[in-house]
């Protein structure tokens, strides 16, 4: 572990050293929308890092670098902070790879790059709710830092959207059930569990409302501060029905391949690890087709610890059967 912060009792403490086993790995790069859709970029875009010099930014086990050195990559530096960094130097010997990809262990932040400038920055950043861990800044930092004029950054597109559900049985299940155990009252337990929201994966019959579009983010040419915002929404009910939830996912684009590469992690669409972002509302709204549910999403780094997630939904209804407005907080932890 890379110097843990000594009063830091929340992730960051907990950040790297997770990366250091196995089983998180195997999650991700069994993801097959993920770990295909980056293959799929670099094997079919080869221009992009034929003689290039590529920056991999949280290399993990180094199945990136492993791509992108297949690719026809120069060279390639894969960084990596967490122990699997002395997996990753095994992986890429083992694969005959040592002169093509140097594993560098440590952070971002603190390493010192044997070249003063890379070609290519690519990186799987990506947390849940998108910003969760704050891998982002650490991929902004290398850009600023070592990327070329006119280099590129992949992924270089990011998309937040936020829809409405109806989930009466979980929310029934995971928060109101803290209102009656055993026949004692643990409400107090229940104040917490709303306010952190749950990653899981949601039905598409479930949706209620259209999808709104909350924030696009251009990694090329973002600063670090355009992670944190505050967004309008307006999510219009599509038939009549109950809403107990708000949900969260995100679309990511490689928009410099010959064709435009990407994937979703929505309900719609093949499901990754990251699955969705449900906030359970306070209280069921009722509503009709046509109806709009109005309100902000404001996303902000956690001040204490900037790997967590701190989110304000204000939100109202004026509907025949329901008339609302309220303001939530929640934290992702």
């Amino acid at each position: 572990m890379c110097e843990p912060v000594e009063d830091d009792k929340t992730s960051a403490d907990y950040y790297f050293d997770s990366y250091s086993h196995f089983g998180i790995h195997e999650e991700m790069l069994k993801d097959v929308v993920r770990t295909k859709t980056y293959q799929n970029v670099i094997y079919r875009n080869t221009f992009l890092f034929k003689d290039k010099i590529v920056l991999d930014v949280g290399a993990g086990t180094g199945i990136l670098s492993l791509f992108c050195a297949k690719s026809g990559a120069k060279h390639v530096y894969a960084v990596e902070c967490s122990q699997m960094a002395d997996m990753a130097k095994e992986i890429v010997e083992a694969n005959g790879y040592s002169n093509v990809i140097t594993v560098l262990k440590g952070k971002i932040e603190e390493i010192d790059l044997p070249v003063p400038q890379v070609d290519v920055i690519i990186s799987e950043w990506m947390g849940y709710f998108l910003l969760y861990e704050n891998m982002l800044n650490t991929v902004l930092y290398a850009r600023d830092k070592w990327l070329v004029n006119n280099g590129i950054v992949l992924p270089d597109n990011a998309s937040l959207y936020l829809t409405a559900i109806e989930d009466a049985e979980y929310k029934e299940d995971k928060i109101e059930f803290w209102n009656n155990v055993y026949g004692f009252d643990m409400s107090c337990i229940r104040k917490q569990s709303i306010m952190e929201p749950l990653v899981d994966t949601v039905d598409q019959n479930q949706i209620v409302t259209n999808c709104q579009l909350l924030k696009t983010m251009d990694i090329s040419k973002m600063t670090s501060g355009d992670a944190s915002f505050t967004a309008p929404f307006k999510l219009v009910a599509e038939r009549d029905d109950y809403i107990h939830a708000l949900i969260a996912y995100f679309d990511v684009a490689f928009t410099v391949c010959h064709k435009l590469t990407g994937f979703s992690t929505g309900p719609r669409s093949r499901n990754t690890h990251w699955k969705q972002t449900v906030l359970y509302l306070e209280e069921v709204l009722t509503i009709c087709e046509g109806e709009s549910i109005t309100g902000s999403m404001t996303v902000a780094q956690n001040k204490k610890n900037p790997r967590d997630v701190d989110i304000t939904l204000k939100y109202s209804l004026n509907g025949q059967r329901c008339v609302i407005s309220r303001t939530q907080h929640y934290k992702m932890r």
